[in-house]
């Protein structure tokens, strides 16, 4: 029930913004916000509008928005500047309504988010909670990679010690989701979330497993612990690793306001923080795509070449990518198990090429497409193919794609540096490649990545 009253109330600030005398009704909210009396203003948007009020000598009239965490406020309020510095405040028809229950499924898509934002380890399971696949960023995790890496087909439960587990592993997955766990060779306590992919009126049909230490580590290498990444200059060497933690602690601070993790939030500020979070999304994006655009172009840049397989990079890259598919009801076709596409060159650099190319698929395909990853054999060639059904690329956008810092007039909201496919092929060309495409307006878009073939396949 929403209550309505055409009565005042009233309030005073003096020329530092504090709030210093306050009627019952504005009294009570100023202290349901956090605030005291005397003191700061704790009700942001009264507090904006006052400082407005000081700053220009002018009278504000207009409707505020607040919440008390149980109910949506609003209020026609009156501010108008005192000869003393401060000010005086006059409100009207002040309104509460309940607040609407919280969306649980927006809640658990916001977790979902936080959780791969925070995780130093994630693979993919299969049904029965499986490995398929595994990518690690943590120096201490080195032993576990390696583990799970060869492990392949067994329980994920097989490699930790879960807390508290007393019975046989694997356990039911909603009771590993949230467990703390103790992984050999790492000081720090992990946590584990399991993100089921649900099928509408059935079992998961496999799961991401995210893992999340209580403590940051200090150094992240964000290619594996068993393949560091060789960063130099000013940006990779100095101006990267000092970012990349503070920049992804803010990332993950908003997402949790923005997901009410907290407790309520008036609507407009969750917008706020979801603003935030992609903001810092992109500055994250932006500071390691310089870091690699810097490493690229070195003089002497090299890539190692090994023995890879291009079947197996594409299924990591499927389901590195799997939960953000999931959100636009994108479906990767990726290779099967027991495909297979030998190949020379940088592992992990194949897979950065990859994990570029099936994300901006999936950032510029429609809800509800499909994505496929294909293999061919091209003579001396191994090629793997990334198809898609967005918008497509006309002849000149097809040119102008792989330019550097070439966003074909995206906005800033569609995500994205405009370095990630200059650098891409840039990758392929160091391995003996090529990064091609060939697309036509309103058809999708098809990128070719060639690197030679393993002779001794």
């Amino acid at each position: 029930m929403i209550a309505l009253s055409a009565s005042f109330a009233h309030g005073r600030s003096d020329g530092d913004g504090q709030l210093v005398s306050a009627s019952e009704r504005l009294s009570e909210l100023q202290m349901e916000c956090g605030g005291d009396l005397p003191g700061t203003i704790a009700i942001p948007a009264l507090r904006e509008l006052e400082r407005k009020a000081r700053l220009y000598g002018l009278k504000l009239a207009r409707t505020m928005q607040a919440s008390n965490g149980r109910e949506a406020i609003t209020a026609w309020v009156e501010i108008e500047p005192e000869a003393g510095g401060g000010t005086s405040m006059r409100f009207a028809s002040w309104q509460a309504a309940p607040l609407p229950p919280e969306d649980t499924a927006l809640i658990a898509e916001h977790r979902a988010s936080i959780d791969r934002t925070l995780a130093e380890l994630v693979a993919r399971l299969d049904h029965k909670q499986c490995l398929l696949s595994v990518d690690c960023e943590a120096a201490d995790l080195a032993a576990l990679y390696a583990a799970m890496k060869a492990g392949r087909g067994r329980p994920w439960t097989d490699f930790v010690s879960v807390d508290g587990a007393s019975h046989q592993q694997p356990m039911h997955w909603r009771l590993l989701d949230g467990a703390s766990l103790s992984v050999p060779g790492s000081q720090r306590k992990w946590r584990a979330s399991l993100l089921p992919q649900l099928v509408p009126g059935s079992d998961p049909t496999g799961f991401e497993l995210c893992l999340t230490a209580d403590v940051p580590l200090l150094h992240r290498d964000v290619d594996g612990p068993s393949e560091p990444r060789r960063e130099t200059g000013l940006v990779g060497r100095d101006i990267a690793p000092v970012l990349r933690e503070p920049i992804s602690r803010i990332i993950t601070n908003a997402e949790t306001i923005r997901a009410r993790l907290a407790g309520p939030l008036p609507e407009e500020y969750s917008n706020y923080a979801a603003d935030i979070a992609a903001a810092g999304q992109h500055l994250l994006a932006l500071v390691q795509d310089l870091a690699d655009l810097e490493v690229v172009e070195a003089d002497d840049f090299d890539t190692v070449p090994e023995r890879i397989d291009l079947a197996e990079l594409g299924q990591r890259a499927a389901g590195m990518l799997a939960g953000r598919a999931q959100e636009k009801d994108i479906v990767i076709d990726a290779p099967r198990q027991g495909e297979s596409l030998p190949a020379i060159a940088e592992s992990h650099r194949i897979l950065q090429i990859l994990l570029n190319l099936v994300g901006n698929a999936i950032r510029y395909s429609p809800d509800g497409s499909h994505i496929w990853i294909r293999l061919e054999e091209a003579g001396a060639m191994a090629r793997l193919i990334v198809a898609d059904q967005g918008p497509g690329l006309s002849s000149d956008q097809q040119v102008r794609i792989f330019d550097k810092f070439e966003r074909l007039g995206r906005n800033n909201e569609d995500g994205g540096t405009g370095l990630g496919l200059y650098i891409s092929r840039r990758l392929a060309r160091a391995m003996g490649g090529d990064l091609t495409v060939e697309s036509a307006p309103g058809q999708g878009a098809r990128f070719i990545l060639d690197v030679p073939a393993d002779p001794a396949a």
